[in-house]
């Protein structure tokens, strides 16, 4: 004789429902984001709460808050939502015939040096498939745990069970300036790098260059001049004036209006490496993607290594 138990009606829409409005702590904007009637969430919403005895999300304010039953049936399953999709996803794969979408959350450092090169590869060999960017400005772990990328690439570190890692290149910082700034014409030292006068870009304030850590491990400070929420206008603000902005090289390589590239007086090393999750860990699509993306920022990192180090390889 079969026993029915109270968790029967509980189905992977119904938890996808409650890790979204978790995520997004509102009723109404889960509705949204699905396209359908906030009643469709709020019956989903109840089934659960019929089925654990317990409130799982309260209203607070114009949101919602978890319980602590709540947050741990969301931890468990997001993960088990991930594992599903990466056992469901097609191992077989043809890039030639393929349709679906890659999403990579990334910074401006990547788009403009690896994404280009990566778009075309893309395009060229799986002319079908869509490429979206989402800009990490610090939040790429959350696109990648909320399942809003498939990709995650930059100098970051994720932590979470289920989600893997793969070490693409290795940048570091240099310094930029005015062809004619004094400090274009001899090597820097380390206190005319202090006394410079220096540009900061704070990534909108979501993330600090790696840079800085450094400086203050050697009790140095340095007050910016001039403060950006981001690179794309950096060229133009140095060109003509005695700013000096830390960059990564190959972002430096990259800016338009004969900058001058100049080493810095301590190595920070800038690590890129790119994050995915189970759910897409067995896809045949995001698998040959992943690969094509390690193996452009290879050639990347060979074509602009210094002179020196391509006679070594």
């Amino acid at each position: 004789m079969t026993v029915n138990s109270p968790i029967d009606p509980i189905d992977i829409g119904t938890l996808r429902t409650l890790v979204l409005v978790y995520d997004l702590q509102s009723f109404s904007a889960a509705a949204e984001r699905l396209d359908v009637n906030q009643s469709t969430i709020s019956y989903a919403i109840e089934r659960l709460r019929v089925a654990l005895r317990d409130p799982l999300l309260v209203r607070q304010g114009n949101g919602v808050t978890a319980t602590e039953r709540c947050s741990a049936l969301v931890k468990w399953a997001r993960d088990m939502i991930r594992e599903i999709e990466g056992l469901a996803a097609p191992v077989e794969f043809d890039p030639a015939t393929a349709q679906g979408s890659v999403t990579i959350s990334c910074n401006y450092h990547e788009r403009q040096t690896l994404i280009p090169q990566f778009s075309v590869r893309l395009r060229a060999g799986a002319p079908q498939v869509r490429l979206v960017l989402l800009d990490a400005a610090g939040h790429g772990n959350v696109h990648l745990k909320q399942n809003q990328c498939d990709i995650v690439l930059g100098p970051v570190g994720i932590a979470g069970e289920s989600l893997y890692r793969r070490h693409v290149l290795t940048d570091h910082y240099v310094c930029v300036m005015d062809p004619t700034n004094p400090l274009a014409r001899d090597r820097i030292t380390l206190p005319a790098y202090s006394k410079a006068e220096h540009v900061f870009v704070t990534h909108s304030e979501e993330w600090q260059p790696l840079y800085l850590d450094v400086l203050k491990t050697r009790d140095i400070e340095i007050e910016p001049m001039v403060t950006l929420p981001s690179h794309d206008s950096l060229a133009h603000i140095v060109a003509g004036t005695r700013l000096v902005a830390t960059i990564p090289h190959l972002l430096a390589r990259t800016m338009p209006g004969g900058l001058h590239i100049a080493r810095l007086p301590f190595r920070v090393p800038i690590p890129i490496d790119m994050y995915w999750s189970a759910r897409t860990a067995k896809s045949g699509l995001h698998k040959w993607a992943r690969d094509l993306l390690a193996e452009v920022a290879r050639g990347y990192a060979r074509l602009n290594a210094p002179e020196k180090q391509k006679a070594r390889s």
